[in-house]
């Protein structure tokens, strides 16, 4: 086999997405696009009590009916074994967790068929007394032993309260935000079918390979009988990033009764009570400061709702834990059980809502002092993590907050609120900072030589959209020194071995790590004329050993963003002319796919301040805005200007290629600097969220 070299390195060039042709010419193949030989359809029958039993389902009428082929319901459901993830626990009992869990799966040979079915299938309830209403003063709130993923629940350092009773200045206040709902275009889907004494599942997730460890212990598998395809995904935001959701395992469980494929896909209001959502927080922070701005004291409490089939506890304090430089700091969570569904990841868990916490905090400490809220930040920066003592591995968030400054048009800002009127417009400008952590998992990466010349790299991987397998293309052909051209990238298959999924920004950083490090074995044995056989040449690497060698430096990505809004006099409708984003996240990859994830992330932290709210009816216990008619986000009439600018970050010390994540970092803080343009505009200080306009003119001082 002869090599090519390539003249350039690939990696910090745009490079256009590999897989873009296929997306566009239909060829891509999703979840529920997948053929099958003999593929039938499953139907959710959703509980419409909060809390009960089922004291009866009338399954003969329903397999009276056309089409229907059979009917999974707690009598003839296979018995699963308990892996401690109790949404999984389909049909084991009568039992009623909250308003929608599926009581019974209707399967028929058209989806049509089955809808109807499932919709006309009779159960019998027996209601019990409910409780879905989250509220701060919520008398079953409790400290759980930990928070999401795996945090310590509360941080004390110093004497916080001491310090705050001496501050020369005090900021004390509460913010409110709301459930919100991933809200991806791809349906939830999955497709289960048992050939050859195994069952393939292709399923939109965004963790295949834990997907099918999570299955394999839940149906009581023997290893490898479980494989999990995930070829594209159309967005997930977090919510496909479960071990296993309902549509996967109740896929497999209608294929095991009936012996053939059997597809499940979610309907946009089935998707509120099934798949997770953002749960609402009440946030108290308490700042106290010297007269200059500089933090001798920070307190971040914050309460948020799980449900009684698992403990899920949002992380939103632990955003205070490393932003800003306080002697004294205290955070803590609290936590109440109802019978709702069980919140789930949403994009930036804990850090987006912790963020309009702190950050809206920070603003009014800014007012307080009267310091500007660019230099109050900057007078509170430090290079050691405030909650651990550990040095940052890199810290540019100075550099994102006077680059942001810069290209914002900042500098002269009049801080004083309510003073430019544009005829019916109120106009003003606020900023906050952000962080998210640097992660790597361990992942394991095969990298084969073809003796066509071309090199294929298989990895558990999950590209959302977000452009992972052009990333990982342009890592591959510079570790082998070969051209872009020559590599293809597949991914989302569990039986490429043990891979993290897309979720917590971690995912090129953990999956370029075994990539980049296989594909440097491999072209080192080319090098020394190790022969080539007929099947390739493949090296492997498994990155468990190396990942988390070095826990003694804090690792996290940076940004700032600026906002300037438009507030109608008479309506309080907001409007978003302008943000501006910039961001410290080690070396960037493909300029082109970051810059699309940065301004996606603003985009849906705008939509955060201004529209999204899942409501729940707690007389019924279930969202009553469950679609996108009643559940609204930022489309293009919403959205104006976004600038997105980087500042150099490569960092050596997270994993060989310096990569930090950068997904989830464009929401971080957007919320706060919308909501602190709003009081720059108007006066009128913004401490819920979404800011409508009944809030934009009327909310607390």
């Amino acid at each position: 086999m002869t090599r090519t070299w390539q003249a350039a390195p690939s990696v910090g060039h745009p490079l256009t997405r590999v897989e873009g042709l296929d997306k566009v010419t239909g060829r891509a193949r999703y979840a529920a696009d997948i053929a099958l030989p003999g593929l039938v359809y499953g139907w959710v029958v959703p509980a419409t009590i909060p809390r009960g039993r089922v004291i009866g389902i009338d399954v003969a009428a329903t397999l009276a009916m056309p089409g229907v082929l059979a009917v999974l319901h707690p009598h003839n459901a296979p018995r699963l074994a308990d892996i401690g993830e109790g949404t999984l626990a389909l049909f084991q009992n009568d039992r009623v967790a909250h308003r929608g869990a599926p009581v019974a799966l209707v399967i028929a040979d058209t989806p049509e068929r089955a809808r109807e079915a499932a919709e006309r299938t009779a159960v019998d309830y027996l209601p019990e007394p409910h409780d879905a209403d989250f509220r701060p003063d919520h008398p079953g709130l409790y400290t759980p032993d930990h928070v999401n993923p795996n945090n310590a629940t509360t941080t004390d350092k110093g004497d916080v309260d001491a310090a705050i009773a001496g501050a020369a200045v005090v900021v004390d206040r509460e913010y409110r935000t709301p459930a919100q709902h991933n809200n991806a275009m791809e349906p939830h889907s999955a497709t289960a079918v048992w050939a050859d004494d195994r069952v393939t599942l292709y399923t939109s997730t965004q963790y295949a390979y834990t997907v099918a460890q999570s299955l394999t212990r839940l149906f009581g598998l023997a290893p490898g009988t479980m494989r999990v395809v995930s070829e594209h995904i159309g967005g997930g935001f977090g919510n496909k990033g479960a071990p296993a959701r309902p549509d996967a395992a109740l896929a497999v469980m209608a294929a095991t009764l009936v012996g053939r494929p059997v597809r499940v896909t979610l309907t946009r209001p089935q998707l509120y009570p099934l798949t997770g959502y953002r749960t609402p927080t009440a946030q108290r922070v308490r700042l106290g400061a010297d007269e200059d701005g500089r933090l001798v004291a920070l307190e971040h409490r914050a309460a948020s709702q799980t449900s009684r089939l698992v403990e899920f506890t949002e992380q939103t304090a632990i955003y205070s834990r490393a932003m800003y430089a306080a002697d004294n700091l205290r955070t803590s969570h609290r936590v109440v059980a109802l019978d709702v569904p069980t919140p789930r990841w949403m994009r930036a868990p804990g850090e987006a809502p912790g963020s309009f916490g702190l950050e809206s905090a920070m603003d009014e400490l800014a007012e307080a002092c009267g310091v500007d809220p660019v230099e109050l930040r900057l007078r509170n920066d430090t290079q050691a993590e405030p909650a651990s003592g550990l040095p940052f591995s890199s810290r540019r968030l100075a550099e994102c907050l006077r680059e942001g400054a810069r290209r914002f048009g900042w500098a002269g800002r009049d801080p004083r609120p309510a003073g430019r009127r544009d005829g019916r417009w109120w106009r003003g400008t606020g900023m906050a900072g952000a962080h998210y952590p640097a992660r790597t998992a361990p992942t394991t990466a095969h990298v084969t030589a073809l003796r066509s010349g071309d090199y294929v790299v298989r990895v558990a991987a999950t590209d959302l959209g977000t452009g992972a397998r052009t990333a990982l293309t342009q890592l591959a052909a510079d570790a082998l020194e070969v051209p872009v051209t020559t590599v293809r990238v597949l991914i989302g298959d569990s039986d490429f071995g043990p891979a993290h999924g897309a979720g917590g920004s971690m995912g090129t950083a953990s999956w370029g790590w075994p990539v980049v490090t296989a594909c440097h074995d491999l072209a080192h044995r080319l090098a020394s004329g190790e022969p080539l056989p007929p099947e390739g040449l493949t090296s492997t690497f498994d990155s468990t050993d190396a990942v988390g060698a070095r826990r003694d430096l804090s690792r996290y990505a940076f940004g700032a963003h600026f906002a300037e809004v438009a507030v109608d006099v008479s309506t309080g409708e907001v409007r978003v002319p302008r943000l501006t984003g910039v961001y410290a996240v080690g070396r960037v990859v493909n300029p082109l796919t970051a810059r699309s994830q940065l301004l996606g992330g603003m985009t849906m932290g705008l939509s955060c301040a201004l529209l999204e709210e899942s409501m729940m009816d707690a007389r019924f216990g279930g969202f009553v805005n469950h679609n996108l008619a009643d559940y609204h986000v930022a489309t293009n009439a919403d959205v104006g200007e976004l600038d997105v600018a980087f500042v150099d970050d490569p960092d050596d010390e997270l994993n060989p290629s310096g990569v930090k994540g950068l997904g989830e970092i464009g929401i971080v803080g957007v919320p706060a600097a919308i909501a602190n343009a709003v009081w720059h505009a108007t006066g009128v200080r913004q401490r819920e969220l979404p800011i409508g306009p009944a809030r934009a003119i009327t909310s607390g001082q």
